[in-house]
């Protein structure tokens, strides 16, 4: 029998998983391992760089280096040495096969699926070696970690959620498209034309006196409005919807309250460019519903 049973690669920084082995079982011990394994990859950026987890007759050992870790299911009785020797080779391998900049723009699960293969062929080499290739390892022991911890750190204990609010975990959204970077090019553009007329007219108003203060705090909110739209689309919140729609009803009231010192084309431009990053506000989804609030 097989004793490294399932065994993936997770960015470091948010848990996203990269690549993972393909394996199906129907044991429900194993499966509720599995889903403990993925609770504990929301926080593996907190956890030490090398640990162990009890769950029922099996370990989950991690190991973590750089910007990505390996983890692994494994039988009870496989030695901890080997399981962290092979956890080192995966992490060594995958290293050498990607570099940091395509994992850190990584935007999807598994985008680098076909690592699977080589996972299976140094799983085979550990799971059926005549010799292990265990070495003396100049690493610190691992910790061992408790996963009813982790899992009320997500927020849920034995799949209830928790009486006391939580941080939520890292959000993945979709990935950014064309259309999205164009918004967000041309609110850039918008916000930096409302901030420079605004503090332009400020320092008019300050000279002749303060009749101007209203159209300066609509260009200052207008700009702020512009700011706060590329927030919403690249980050998610609570109450997104509704967010985007009152900045674009704030940006449309700023741009009428300023017609006179911008003329019908203007105005139109402004209010175009918050409708269209409105529209890629509510557009862009997070990947996964359950584990975002307010979706």
């Amino acid at each position: 029998m097989p004793m490294i049973l399932y065994a993936c690669i997770v960015r470091l920084q948010d848990g996203l998983p990269l690549s993972a082995s393909s394996d199906f079982h129907l044991n429900k011990q194993l499966l509720e391992c599995k889903r403990k394994l993925k609770a504990l990859t929301l926080t593996i950026s907190q956890q030490p760089p090398r640990g162990t987890a009890k769950v029922f007759d099996f370990n989950i050992h991690f190991c973590s280096a750089a910007d990505i870790s390996s983890l692994a299911i494994c039988s009870g009785t496989y030695p901890s040495a080997m399981a962290f020797c092979f956890l080192d080779e995966l992490l060594w391998d995958f290293s050498a096969s990607y570099n940091r900049t395509a994992i850190a723009l990584a935007s999807r699960p598994y985008s680098f699926l076909e690592f699977d293969s080589l996972i299976q062929r140094v799983k085979h080499n550990f799971n059926f070696a005549v010799d292990p290739p265990v070495q003396i390892d100049p690493s610190p022991p691992p910790v061992f970690v408790k996963l009813d911890e982790v899992e009320e750190r997500n927020g849920t204990l034995n799949g209830y959620a928790s009486s006391h609010p939580q941080p939520a975990p890292n959000c993945r959204m979709t990935p950014v498209t064309a259309l999205g970077i164009l918004s967000l090019t041309l609110n850039i553009m918008c916000s930096a034309l409302s901030l420079i007329r605004g503090v332009h007219l400020a320092e008019h108003s300050l000279q002749d006196g303060y009749e101007n203060v209203g159209r300066v705090v609509a260009f200052l909110t207008a700009f702020s409005a512009n700011i706060l739209q590329c927030y919403l689309y690249l980050f998610h919140c609570s109450a997104r919807k509704r967010k985007a729609c009152g900045l674009l009803g704030i940006i449309c009231l700023c741009n009428a309250y300023l017609y006179g010192l911008r003329n019908a084309w203007q105005i139109l431009f402004h209010i175009s460019v918050a409708a269209l990053s409105a529209q890629q506000i509510l557009t862009r989804k997070p990947l996964d519903k359950g584990s975002c609030p307010g979706v």
